[in-house]
């Protein structure tokens, strides 16, 4: 992720143009730096701005059995929200392979 971007994530119940705290930053990567969790990188977060919610692709799915008369057909759209990335936030003195 960059700043700037567009990203689409699971659904969150964010209001339209509300900031968001995402805090659970498992990989950072700048050029050569880079920072790896275990688990997490204690400290780092990302902050975005809520774009609204989307529905994904309809996907279905067909149940069927042979010679018995039985099908089911089955469909479903996920939920996601659209965040803009305004800012990534790391901890100070953090360094490459530390975290």
């Amino acid at each position: 992720m960059t700043p700037g971007q567009v990203i689409e994530v699971d659904f969150l119940d964010a209001v339209d143009g509300t900031t968001v705290e995402l805090d659970r930053v498992l990989f950072f990567g700048d050029g050569p730096t880079t920072v790896t969790g275990k688990p997490i990188i204690e400290g780092a977060k990302v902050l975005a701005t809520s774009q609204g919610d989307i529905r994904g692709e309809k996907t279905t799915a067909f149940k069927y059995k042979n010679k018995t008369r039985y099908h089911r057909k089955i469909g479903h759209r996920e939920k996601y929200s659209k965040l803009a990335i305004d800012k990534i936030v790391m901890p100070e003195g953090l360094k490459t392979g530390e975290a």
